[in-house]
């Protein structure tokens, strides 16, 4: 049985990697997921300390994960029009699949600058922000599944 849970463990890893690229599978959650399936097992015992710290870092990439296209907005130089064009643009995205959450608080962004009257190359550089923050919190999914996936690999060696 240990194996078999293993086996689904790993494959969680994979669809959780994956997940981080790919909208609608969230990835970091589906690979914590992965971590108590093989804490199941007899060959894995990772401690509760262990366990809560991955969970907590879960919870705050998960969140960030929508919050940081709104940041990246902010930082280059967009408005709260902008900002909010951005987090709108987050939650429309997702109904479009990978071009929609890529695009959609790009687009949310610049439009969002635009209705406030800023000029286009003002309401570029927003959205282009935004599109940095989808990059950066691409990178920190991947970076966590990665962890979690290594740490799972220490854990059976």
């Amino acid at each position: 049985m240990d194996i078999f849970l293993l086996i689904i463990a790993f494959i969680l890893m994979l669809i959780g990697i994956i997940g981080c690229i790919v909208p609608g599978l969230p990835g970091t959650p589906i690979a914590y997921v992965g971590l108590w399936i093989a804490q199941a097992t007899d060959r894995v015992d990772f401690s509760w300390q262990f366990l809560l710290i991955w969970g907590i870092v879960v919870v705050v990439i998960s969140v960030l994960d929508y919050v940081v296209p709104a940041w990246g907005t902010k930082h280059y130089g967009g408005t709260k029009w902008g900002v909010w064009g951005s987090t709108i643009g987050v939650f429309i995205g997702l109904f479009f699949g990978a071009v929609g959450v890529i695009l959609g608080p790009l687009v949310g962004a610049i439009l969002g600058e635009l209705i406030a009257g800023k000029e286009l190359g003002a309401a570029l550089k927003a959205g282009w922000g935004s599109f940095i923050g989808i990059l950066f919190g691409t990178i920190l999914k991947l970076i966590a599944c990665g962890l979690m996936t290594v740490a799972l690999i220490q854990a059976i060696w």
